[in-house]
């Protein structure tokens, strides 16, 4: 039924196209490969074909990409928004091949898979497109699912379809799991052949930052109590916003940097800012920070490795809004203390460990956010204790990496031997 559904849908993508064309959500010089065309050649030999929904997925493939790349092998990576191609662009060698995932139909994936014909599909953690995963098995392409996530609100969901789940995970020769959790899970829905081996987001470096910029942007913040507050979502900037006024009245120089996770609302987030009194700042229209300036909207794409570095203590966003919680470790590794609010459900056991260690501290609510933050502020020998604790908990959580590579070494030995021969 889906994929005839699919099939019938092709004559409306033009309509879809450009209604995403209007919302800033499809790159307009690359529409093409929506529809599985692309104006790339496929290189010579063994590809391995990586695919995640967007940006965290994406970044979380970064070591593993490297890691390929030493041996030799060409990647194409596919994803499907355009913050994930700019991330691509920005933060992955220029040989890796970066391709829009084509829309899920028939006659487009049969395009992609003509076109690029890989020799190995890693998709990551559960973006599990149908017409993607059957044809790529008809076809005989050998796919394994890496860093797998499964949400306790996806979860119940694919268990009221049961046979349709178990259908797609079956195609998948090894499903590798973040966590004993998600390997039951999967388990529960249908892989046949489950390991756990961690999450690869442990083992992905800190994100890079200008080093001309971070200088800027620390002579002109000298001196200050800074916060950074990453990804936030609609909900959250209102709360760091009055955060910001009652800590301010006892920390006066203190600055508030918020980065939005959709760039787009940084104007819309300047507008709370003035309405509540105090003075802003917004980096998309090339503003800095002024001595004047309570709280800086850093509504511009890739620079949280800049903001990382900026301050000791950051919020992690989407956390008090109720969506699930934001990645912390990139935050910890260039040297923060982290606060949450209690919705993590998307890292339930990376926030658990950090939490009991003292690796992290969890807001509850508006006043406990005040709290933790205060006293962050107050003392930095403790906001270097909770950075240490979070620091040991990434660092004992980590070799993901190492145990993806493990279980993939059979169809990389097999692609080895593919090159060898066609070199020969």
């Amino acid at each position: 039924m889906y994929q005839r559904l699919s099939s019938g849908l092709v004559p409306l993508a033009p309509a879809l196209i450009k209604r995403r064309l209007r919302q800033g959500k499809e790159d307009p010089a690359r529409v093409g490969e929506r529809r599985g065309l692309s104006d790339d050649v496929r290189p010579h030999g063994p590809l391995v074909w990586i695919h995640g929904a967007s940006v965290g997925e994406v970044l979380a493939a970064a070591a593993l990409v490297q890691r390929l790349r030493d041996l030799n092998l060409r990647i194409l990576l596919t994803s499907g928004t355009v913050t994930s191609a700019a991330v691509v662009a920005k933060r992955f060698p220029p040989d890796v091949i970066h391709q829009y995932v084509p829309y899920d139909s028939p006659r487009y994936v049969a395009r992609f898979l003509d076109h690029w014909q890989p020799s190995l599909a890693l998709f990551i953690e559960s973006d599990l497109w149908p017409n993607l995963i059957l044809a790529g098995a008809a076809r005989r392409v050998p796919m394994v699912l890496i860093n797998g996530r499964m949400s306790p609100r996806s979860f119940p969901r694919w268990r009221r379809v049961q046979g349709t789940i178990s259908a797609l995970l079956s195609k998948f020769d090894i499903c590798l799991a973040q966590s004993k959790t998600d390997a039951e899970r999967f388990a529960a829905l249908g892989s046949q052949n489950v390991v756990t081996t961690g999450n690869l987001k442990l083992d992905v470096p800190g994100p890079p930052a200008d080093p001309a910029k971070l200088e800027r942007l620390m002579a002109v913040t000298r001196g200050r109590p800074i916060i950074v507050a990453a990804s936030t979502h609609p909900g959250e900037d209102e709360m760091l916003i009055s955060a910001h006024r009652t800590l301010a009245g006892f920390f006066p120089s203190l600055l508030t940097v918020i980065v939005p996770r959709h760039p787009d609302r940084g104007a819309s987030i300047s507008g709370l800012i003035t309405a509540a009194g105090l003075k802003g700042g917004q980096r998309s229209r090339e503003e800095l920070p002024t001595a004047a300036t309570d709280i800086y909207v850093a509504d511009t794409m890739g620079e949280l490795g800049l903001f990382y570095r900026l301050s000791p203590i950051v919020f992690m966003g989407k956390s008090l809004a109720g969506h699930g919680g934001q990645n912390p470790i990139e935050a910890i590794k260039l040297g923060a203390a982290v606060v949450h609010g209690p919705h993590v459900a998307n890292f339930t056991e990376l926030y658990e460990a950090l939490d009991k260690s003292g690796g992290a501290r969890v807001a509850e609510t508006q006043e406990a956010l005040v709290k933790q933050l205060g006293q962050l502020l107050a003392d930095p020998a403790v906001c270097e204790t909770v950075h240490q604790a979070g620091a040991g908990v990434v660092e004992r959580l980590g070799g993901a990496l190492d145990r993806t590579l493990v279980a993939l070494e059979p169809y990389l030995l097999q692609l080895r031997l593919e090159m060898g021969a066609a070199n020969a």
